[in-house]
C-alpha cells in the first residue's frame, strides 16, 4: 500500500522549473543540515524544494507491547500515525526555520511510502525533477586488494530507478561524493514529458502554507489523512508508446513506411540518449575507480611500509630475545657455581665447626696438662718425690699409669715355671714368653742373670719403659723385679722377620709395607723427639718389629740408651752401656768406630728395614745392589714380587730416602721429622683413599702444608699464591675475575683440619 500527501507553496505545487532544486530530507536533523547547508552554498540565489519521504512504523505499541498494525484496531493505528506525522512536521519545521535564517524563499514537498527509495524515485517521476541533492552514507570494504566505496541503500536505489533526465548529486558530511549526471531529451520528448506532469499534478489532494513572516506561523490542514497514491511504475516502452500515439495521429497522411521509419528513427534516438547516459554513467565510474586505484595504491604502500617496520622491529625483538636467552644461560652457569661455592663453603664450615671443636678439646687437655706439669713442677722443687726427678729428665708432662708390680709366683704361674712350651723367642739377654695374666694374653720378657744390666739398671729402664706410650711402640704392663722380667702387651702376628723370610706366611702388600714404614718413622720420631735429652732405640732390626691382628706394626724390645744432663749428678753413677744389642748388618758404621749411640743411628736401621721391605732380601750388601739397580734404571728388578705391583712414585720415593738413610757419614742423612712422617704417610693414604678436593691447591694440585686464603674466597698454597701475584697478575686463577686487593690471609682452620686427616690415615 502506498499513500501520498503532497504539499505546495503558494503557487499551489507548480512542476518542477529548470532552475529549481530539491533537496532531500530525512528525519536525520544533522545529516539533512549539512545537505541543506551545501546546497545552498552550491545554488546560491537559485529556488528551493523540500523533499521528504515519510516512512510509518510497521509495529504499534500497546499495553501488550509493540504489535503489527493488521493487529491493532484502525482507531489506535490511525491515533499513532497522527503522532507520527506530528513528530515529521516539527523536524521539517526546524529545515523551513534553517532556510528562512538564511534568506532563502523555499517550498516543500512530503509523501508517505513503505520504500523511502521508491517514494523518491515516484516524486523525481511525478514532479519532473531535473536535480536533486540528497545525502548518503559511505561504506568501505577492503577485498584482496581492492578497495570498494558503496553507498547506502536508499541513494544506491534513487541512482538506479530515477529517471535519466535527472541529474543527482551525493552529499556525505557536507561533501560531494558522487554526481549521477542527467541525460540529453529532445524538445519534443520534453515538451510532452511536461504536458504529463502537469496533468499528473492536479492530482495532488493537500496543501499548507507558509509565510516568511515575523512570527515564522505554520498551518497544516489535511484535507486527507490517507489518499490513494499516484503509481509512477510505467515501464519504459509503455511510456515511449504513449507519447509516440499522438504523433501518428498526425501523420496520418504519411505512408506506413515513412512512420514506421520516422518511429524507428525516434526509437534509435531514445536508445542512442540511453546510451550516451550509460557512457556518462561509465566516464564517472571509471573517474571514480581512478580515485579509488591511487587511494588503494597509496594504502598499499603504507601497508608495504608499515609491515618493512614491523619486520625490522621483528628482527630487532628476535635479537634482543637472542641477547636475553644467552645472558639467562650465562646467569644460568654463574648460578651453578655459586652453588657449587656454596656446597664447598658448606663443606669448609663443617670442617671449621670440627676442627673448632677438636681446638676447644686440645685447649682443654692442654690446661689440664700445663696443670699437671705445674703440679710435678712444684714437686720438683719440693723435693717429695725422687721419681719426679727421673720424670723431668725424660721431659713428658703427662701423668701415666704407674707399672703393676707381680711376684715371682704369677709369673711361675703364667708361664708355667718358665716352661719351654711357652717360649716363643730368644734374642741376646732375654728369653721371650707367652702366658695368661689379668684376663689377657701377654707376653714375657726375661732377661739373663748375668746380663750386663745392674738392678739399677733394670729399674731405670723399666721406669722408663713405663712412661713410653705411643701406638706404634710396645706398651710395657708390669715388671716382675724378682724374675727380673717385664710383662709387655701380645701381638698374635708375630715379627716383621716372620713375615718377610719365613715360609708359610702370606706376603705383606706393597700398601700394608709401605704403612710399615711411616709407623715406623712416627715411632722413632717420638723417640728422637723427646726431651730434655732424645731417647735412642738403638737394636731396631725386623725381628723387633712386631705386628698386631690388623698387621699395624709395633716397636718392641726397646733399649735405654741415654745421655743424662749434668743437673742430675746423682745420676751419674749408673754406668752407660754403649755395645747395642742385635745383628752387626743393622749396626751404625759410624758407631763401630766411636761407639756413641745417638738418632741417626736408628736412622742407618731403619733405611736397611725399608730396603728389605722394598725388595724381600736380607740386609747385608742391599744398599749398594739397589743404588746399582737403581742408576741403571732397573728398580722393578730388585722389587719384591709378592707384595703386588708398586706404584712407580710410591717404590722411587721409597728407595731414594732409604738410600740417604744407609749413608756412611751420620751428617748425609736425614733426620726423621714431623714432616718426613707426614710424606711417608701420605705417599700410601694417597692411593688407600682419595683427598678431599678442598686440601688440594687449585695452582698445584697438591695437598697444601700452608693454605692462604685471597680475596677470591678460595685457598691456595701460600707460595703458589704469592707466585702467582708477584707476576703481576691481579685476576682469580679460579674465576679469572679482577680481585679487589692483593692481601692474602693465612688459613689455620684448614691447615689443622688438613693435619688431622694425615694423622687420622
Amino acid at each position: 500500500m502506498m499513500s501520498a500527501v503532497d504539499y505546495a507553496i503558494e503557487d499551489g505545487g507548480a512542476v518542477a522549473g529548470d532552475d529549481e532544486i530539491f533537496v532531500a530530507v530525512g528525519k536525520s536533523v544533522g545529516g539533512a543540515t549539512s545537505v541543506l547547508q551545501w546546497t545552498l552554498r552550491r545554488f546560491p540565489g537559485k529556488k528551493v524544494r523540500l523533499l521528504h519521504v515519510h516512512h510509518p512504523s510497521l509495529r504499534i505499541p500497546t499495553l501488550f507491547g509493540k504489535l503489527a498494525a493488521n493487529q491493532v484496531n484502525a482507531h489506535m493505528v490511525a491515533a499513532y500515525r497522527k503522532k507520527e506525522w506530528a513528530k515529521t512536521i516539527k523536524i521539517l519545521s526546524t529545515y523551513l526555520s534553517i532556510c528562512s535564517d538564511a534568506k532563502v524563499r523555499v517550498s516543500f514537498a512530503a509523501m508517505e511510502a513503505d520504500h523511502v527509495g521508491k517514494g523518491i524515485v515516484d516524486l523525481v517521476d511525478k514532479l519532473g525533477i531535473k536535480r536533486l541533492v540528497m545525502g548518503t552514507e559511505v561504506s568501505v570494504q577492503d577485498n584482496f586488494m581492492k578497495i570498494n566505496r558503496r553507498m547506502s541503500k536508499t541513494a544506491d536505489y534513487t541512482a538506479k530507478n530515477a529517471s535519466s533526465l535527472c541529474e543527482i548529486w551525493f552529499i556525505n558530511k557536507g561533501k560531494l561524493v558522487s554526481t549521477r549526471q542527467a541525460a540529453k531529451c529532445p524538445s519534443f520528448l520534453m515538451s510532452q514529458r511536461q504536458h504529463s506532469m502537469q496533468n499528473a499534478e492536479k492530482l495532488s489532494s493537500s496543501s499548507f502554507q507558509y509565510s516568511d513572516s515575523e512570527n515564522k506561523s505554520f498551518s497544516l490542514d489535511f484535507i486527507q489523512s490517507c489518499s490513494t497514491s499516484i503509481s509512477m511504475n510505467v515501464k519504459n516502452g509503455e511510456w515511449i508508446e504513449g507519447e509516440l500515439a499522438p504523433l501518428k495521429q498526425e501523420m496520418g497522411s504519411s505512408s506506413e513506411e515513412a512512420n514506421e521509419d520516422e518511429l524507428k528513427t525516434k526509437r534509435l534516438e531514445l536508445l542512442a540518449v540511453e546510451a550516451m547516459n550509460k557512457d556518462k554513467v561509465i566516464e564517472s565510474t571509471c573517474s571514480c575507480e581512478c580515485k579509488l586505484r591511487q587511494e588503494a595504491e597509496f594504502s598499499l604502500r603504507t601497508t608495504i611500509q608499515e609491515k618493512e617496520k614491523l619486520i625490522s622491529e621483528r628482527e630487532q625483538l628476535q635479537l634482543e630475545l637472542w641477547r636475553t636467552l644467552k645472558n639467562i644461560a650465562l646467569l644460568d652457569c654463574q648460578t651453578q657455581r655459586v652453588k657449587l661455592r656454596q656446597d664447598e663453603a658448606a663443606k669448609e664450615l663443617e670442617l671449621i665447626q670440627v676442627s673448632v671443636s677438636i681446638l676447644w678439646q686440645e685447649k682443654q687437655k692442654f690446661k689440664q696438662q700445663k696443670a699437671k706439669a705445674l703440679h710435678w713442677l712444684e714437686r720438683w722443687k719440693s723435693g717429695q718425690a725422687q721419681s719426679a726427678n727421673c720424670r723431668s729428665l725424660i721431659g713428658f708432662v703427662e701423668e701415666l699409669p704407674q707399672l703393676d708390680e707381680f711376684a715371682l709366683s704369677e709369673i711361675q704361674t703364667a708361664t708355667c715355671n718358665f716352661s719351654e712350651s711357652f717360649r716363643i723367642g730368644q734374642a741376646g739377654y732375654e728369653c721371650m714368653y707367652k702366658g695368661e695374666m689379668m684376663g689377657r694374653t701377654v707376653a714375657i720378657s726375661k732377661l739373663h742373670p748375668h746380663s750386663m744390666l745392674q738392678p739399677s739398671e733394670f729399674q731405670q729402664e723399666a721406669y722408663v719403659l713405663g712412661e713410653l706410650r705411643h701406638p706404634h711402640m710396645v706398651t710395657l704392663l708390669g715388671v716382675c723385679t724378682e724374675a727380673w722380667s717385664l710383662i709387655y702387651e701380645y701381638l698374635p702376628n708375630g715379627s716383621l722377620q716372620n713375615h718377610l723370610f719365613s715360609k708359610g706366611k702370606t706376603p705383606l702388600t706393597w700398601r700394608i709395607r709401605a704403612g710399615i714404614v711411616a709407623e715406623i718413622s712416627s715411632a722413632l720420631c717420638f723417640l728422637h723427639s723427646s726431651k730434655p735429652e732424645n731417647l735412642v732405640h738403638g737394636d731396631l732390626k725386623p725381628e723387633n718389629i712386631l705386628l698386631d691382628s690388623q698387621l699395624s706394626c709395633k716397636i718392641g724390645h726397646f733399649g735405654i740408651r741415654r745421655l743424662v744432663s749434668e743437673e742430675f749428678r746423682y745420676f751419674q753413677s749408673l754406668p752407660m752401656s754403649t755395645v747395642p744389642k742385635g745383628a752387626f748388618s743393622y749396626t751404625d758404621p759410624e758407631f763401630q768406630r766411636t761407639k756413641v749411640l745417638t738418632p741417626l743411628s736408628d736412622v742407618y736401621s731403619f733405611g736397611l728395614i725399608i730396603l728389605q721391605l722394598l725388595t724381600g732380601k736380607p740386609a747385608v750388601g742391599l744398599a749398594s745392589e739397589v743404588r746399582n739397580a737403581l742408576s741403571s734404571g732397573q728398580l722393578e728388578l730388585v722389587l719384591d714380587s709378592s707384595a703386588g705391583e708398586w706404584p712407580e712414585t710410591v717404590a722411587t720415593r721409597l728407595v731414594d730416602f732409604a738410600l740417604q738413610c744407609c749413608e756412611l757419614k751420620s751428617r748425609d742423612r736425614p733426620k726423621i721429622t714431623p714432616v718426613i712422617v707426614r710424606e711417608l704417610e701420605q705417599l700410601y693414604v694417597s692411593e688407600e683413599r682419595p683427598v678431599p678436593p678442598y686440601f688440594l691447591c687449585p695452582i698445584l694440585q697438591e695437598i697444601m702444608q700452608d693454605p692462604h686464603v685471597a680475596a677470591d674466597g678460595f685457598t691456595y698454597e701460600g707460595e703458589a699464591i704469592h707466585s702467582w701475584l708477584k707476576n703481576g697478575r691481579e685476576t682469580s686463577p679460579m674465576t679469572n675475575l679482577r680481585l679487589n686487593h692483593l692481601q692474602v690471609t693465612p688459613n689455620h682452620t684448614l691447615r689443622l683440619a688438613i693435619h688431622n686427616w694425615l694423622c687420622k690415615s
